[in-house]
């Protein structure tokens, strides 16, 4: 009892020392913004299941969203001052150039970290890990990236998947035709009205889209995986203090064992519109990673 006594007033007292510290300094950057406005922009997706989307009411929930509300209220209790959260609808294409601009402070969708993008922004741990793959319908009877051949593929512009997709078609010489889409969305329509042969994004999406499509039976999903993708939470890059603030925000969470029913809400439960349960168990890796967080871009750290 002495000693949970001991280490409670401990953690009281280095929290009290970080907000002397950060109250001793001049605050620059996001924590800057947010003690002036009392307000952090969250880029938030429309249909990112289970990561950032709209419930029936039209309100944005999912998995992302809840850590990035963990970070508003570590970032209230270091300023001592009341946060609230706006939320900000990004796409692919525009949640670097927000971020950039100061449009939004952090970016709630599913966003791959890699060494191409930390040289623009800045990372969380890592949050999740999924892998590009392909969606096509089953009667196209592709199985591979080589089954596309002189087809049509799909991929939302401003993506790692899109570049990929690209990178790939040119260096196989496989003459597929390569069309950018808007979001999710579009991609799924034009794979159910036949406008292109296969959707390639990650895993995790797919498997959203095709429980929440109208016939989940008619799409198969390949079991190649063309790349591994690390999500984290993407904030600005430079900013070192609020970093400071992400990381021990998400490290909380993860160490203090909230992540595992926070998982289990997001990937192993019904989800709204349609109830849906995705049911993908936790990962050995993903355990590992909660174990031992890093913000890592580099996907041979997830092998």
């Amino acid at each position: 009892m002495r000693k949970t006594l001991m280490m409670r007033l401990l953690a009281a007292g280095l929290f009290c020392l970080s907000i002397n510290t950060v109250g001793a300094k001049e605050l620059t950057g996001t924590l800057k913004k947010v003690k002036e406005t009392g307000t952090l922009v969250l880029g938030v997706r429309d249909a990112s299941i289970p990561f950032s989307f709209l419930d029936e009411q039209q309100q944005y929930i999912g998995y992302h969203i809840d850590l990035c509300m963990k970070i508003v209220q570590a970032t209230a209790k270091l300023l001592g001052i009341p946060v609230k959260a706006k939320l900000q609808p990004v796409a692919s294409a525009t949640r670097i150039p927000l971020m950039a601009n100061g449009t939004i402070d952090l970016e709630c969708g599913n966003t791959t970290n890699n060494s191409e993008r930390q040289q623009h922004v800045w990372f969380s741990p890592t949050t999740f890990i999924t892998a590009t793959r392909l969606m096509s319908k089953k009667n196209a009877n592709i199985r591979s990236l080589t089954d596309l051949r002189g087809k049509t593929i799909s991929s939302t512009s401003g993506s790692s998947n899109l570049k990929l997709m690209v990178s790939m078609n040119n260096t196989k010489n496989l003459g597929m035709t390569v069309i950018p889409v808007v979001d999710h969305g579009t991609g799924m329509a034009m794979l159910e009205s036949d406008r292109i042969t296969a959707y390639a994004t990650d895993d995790i999406i797919l498997y959203s889209l095709a429980a929440n499509s109208k016939n989940p039976a008619d799409y198969v999903i390949s079991k190649e995986a063309l790349s591994v993708e690390p999500y984290g939470i993407m904030l600005r890059k430079d900013d070192s203090d609020f970093k400071k603030v992400v990381d021990q925000a998400i490290t909380e969470v993860f160490r203090s064992g909230q992540i595992q029913p926070l998982y289990a809400k997001w990937f192993q439960s019904p989800l709204p519109p349609k109830g849906i349960n995705l049911n993908v168990p936790l990962s050995e890796k993903l355990k590992t990673i909660f174990a031992h967080p890093t913000d890592s871009g580099d996907p041979t750290s997830y092998l």
